[in-house]
Formats: structure tokens, sequence, C-alpha cells
């Protein structure tokens, strides 16, 4: 049953024409974008660096944004009614949504990778590509709860305006497109304690450096899937 949720789930987003603006496009343009213009400050080796960020922002896009937003119309439309008539309990559900992001992050990394290779990219050590392995599975496990917990909460209208300033937020001064060290003091310390931080930093380290990231990041992962998941298997609305 989860496998069957999962896929569907998965081939609906990427049919979706929106969502591969959100997921595919916008990342590609962004990383061509940091990894050629000399005008946005983006920390050596260029190319690495920028792989880094849209990595993270490409997890955020399909993990979170994508997800609460698809989750949302499904409930206002009554797919969700629909599920419920089945013998789908709301932890497959969930587990269905978060299992189809690893899919399309799948995809992402792929094309994303294609073309930092065709920029230049020169591949981390083997230890380097495994946490990068890691950590896309702990970000996507984290945000994908958080898509799920927003989107099977509110109204569609509701989750629409939220994730898409969510997301703009976290590009901003979640840590993504502006290293933590770049923000004032207080305010960067409180974004390391946000998973988007935590995850762009943490890649950045695997990606750059070859290396393992701070147990701190790899925590604030954890933490926020863990709790996130919880919450949303217990408040997951079907309209």
């Amino acid at each position: 049953m989860l496998f069957v949720q999962a896929r569907t789930e998965a081939v609906l987003t990427l049919r979706n024409g929106e969502q591969i603006l959100l997921t595919v496009l916008i990342p590609v343009a962004l990383l061509v974008a940091l990894a050629t213009m000399s005008v946005i400050p983006v920390p050596d080796p260029r190319v690495g660096s920028a792989v880094a960020r849209v990595l993270a922002l490409a997890v955020i896009s399909s993990a979170f944004t994508g997800q609460a937003i698809a989750l949302g119309f499904d409930r206002r439309y009554g797919v969700l009614k629909r599920l419920a008539a089945t013998a789908l309990p709301r932890w497959l559900l969930v587990g269905g949504r978060i299992t189809a992001a690893f899919a399309v992050v799948a995809v992402q990394v792929v094309i994303l990778a294609i073309t930092a290779l065709l920029l230049g990219w020169e591949l981390p050590s083997a230890v380097g590509l495994l946490w990068v392995v890691v950590l896309l599975v702990l970000g996507t496990l984290s945000f994908g709860a958080l898509g799920v917990l927003l989107g099977g909460a509110l109204r569609a209208e509701i989750v629409l305006a939220l994730a898409n300033i969510v997301w703009v937020v976290l590009l901003l001064i979640g840590g993504v497109a502006l290293g933590v060290d770049s923000l004032p003091g207080w305010l960067g310390t409180v974004v390391e304690l946000l998973p988007s931080a935590a995850l762009a930093e943490g890649l950045h380290t695997a990606v750059v450096d070859g290396g393992a990231p701070g147990p701190r990041q790899v925590l604030v992962l954890l933490g926020w899937g863990v709790v996130a998941a919880a919450l949303a298997s217990r408040t997951t609305k079907l309209s």
C-alpha cells in the first residue's frame, strides 16, 4: 500500500507543470546563475558552493513547498476523503507523501548534478558523497514532514500563500542563499536552528570540503523531522 501510494503521488507531482517549474526549472536556473554570475557573492570554489545551496533549495521546494500545496488542494477537492474510504490509514498517507518526495528529490539531484558537471563541478570525495546522500535523506524527511504538517492542517488558499512565503524567507534569510556567517549575530544564531540552514551548511561541508557535517546540523534535521512527522500523523485532516 505504501509503495502504491508513493508511486501515485510521485507520478502526479512530475506530471504537474507548476511543480516542475518549482522543483526543476527554478533550481537549475539558480544553479547556473550562482555558478556563472560574479555579481552574486558565492564562496570559492564557486560551482561547488552553488551546488550545495541549490541542492538544499531543491529539497525545500519539492519536499516542503510542493508537498504542502499539493496536499492542501487534495484536501480541498475531496481527494483525501476518497482515500479515507479505502483501507489507507492516516500514517500511511503521511508516509506515502514523504516517500514520493524522495523520488522527486532523486530526479532533481540527477538533473542538478549533470548541470553542475557541465559547469565544471568536481565531484567530492567518497566520504563527501556519502554525507551528501545522508543529508539529502534527512532533509527530505524533515521538510517532507513539515510540508505534510502544513498542507494537512490549513485551508488550501492559506497553504498556497504561506508555503510560498516560507520558501522565499528560507531562501533569503534561512541560510540557503546567504550563509549563516553572512547574517547578523543574533539572526545567525536563530537561523542555525532552522532545518534549512542545517541542510545548506551540512551540504556545503560535504560537497566543498568532502567531510562530515557538524553533529548539530544532523541533530537539527532529525529533531525537526521527528517532531513534524509525529504532529502531522495526528493533525492531518481529510477535508
